[in-house]
């Protein structure tokens, strides 16, 4: 099961009395490839925006998104638990400790009272934040927050996931140690990851594709969007970014 984005149009609302706000996507059609995909692209190319209208997060203007082209994604019953997502920014909820914080994500997707506690449990130890289950979101450092994040969007069983720019604002050694988590989530789902970064690529996806002002301008393996870059290019990923999108990058 997998996400599919069909003629989708989509634009914020507009601010009475100004200029109607643009469009970000219209007549918008992709499908999630099966595996993990990175999703490169600029900042403001729509890439938040495109996830969280797979999570129904937002709402398209026209077109549909649907899960293998059958059932209209809706924020309700059975497809609250086959989408998830993190969003960019872990948000400490005050007093809260970590595992409570976790267990009460699982609750809004529909878990049990006692199913969503045990199911936090588990999620902090997938992430390696066990020994801190108990502190409150709040002290904890950037690098843990965004695995509280990642926690609480994996708490449950989820057929699609969406990671939201997951590595921002992390040193390069926590963006290592979150890529090995994003590495070792089950095959059998299908994971999103959006990110601007684009040294974030690595042998993790099995796709790569670059979004710009709504429209998708590559997708394919990751060793043919290496192939994009000049040859001896001292970073390949960089220069495949830098020769498919020029000035847009």
């Amino acid at each position: 099961m997998t996400l599919s984005f069909e003629n989708v149009s989509f634009r914020y609302r507009s601010v009475p009395f100004r200029t109607p706000s643009p469009w970000v996507f219209q007549n918008f059609s992709w499908r999630l490839p099966p595996g993990k995909t990175v999703l490169l692209g600029p900042n403001g190319a729509g890439k938040t925006t495109l996830l969280s209208l797979g999570v129904t997060s937002l709402t398209p203007k026209a077109g549909a998104i649907h899960l293998d082209g059958v059932e209209p994604v809706s924020g309700s019953g059975p497809l609250r638990r086959a989408v998830a997502m993190m969003p960019q920014k872990t948000v400490p909820i005050p007093g809260f400790t970590a595992q409570e914080q976790v267990a009460y994500a699982a609750w809004l997707r529909g878990a049990d009272p006692h199913s969503a506690a045990q199911a936090a449990v588990a999620a902090l130890i997938r992430v390696g934040l066990a020994e801190k289950a108990d502190s409150l979101v709040s002290t904890l450092s950037g690098g843990q927050q965004r695995r509280v994040g990642l926690a609480q969007a994996i708490a449950l069983p989820s057929t699609v996931l969406l990671l939201d720019e997951p590595t921002a604002g992390l040193d390069p050694a926590q963006r290592s140690t979150f890529r090995a988590l994003v590495a070792a989530l089950p095959d059998e789902e299908s994971v999103l990851v959006s990110t601007h970064q684009v040294d974030d690529l690595s042998e993790v996806f099995d796709t790569v594709v670059v979004l710009a002002h709504g429209e998708i301008r590559f997708e394919g393996s990751p060793a043919d969007f290496l192939a994009l870059a000049d040859a001896g290019s001292a970073r390949p990923a960089e220069a495949a970014y830098v020769q498919l999108l020029g000035s847009e990058a």
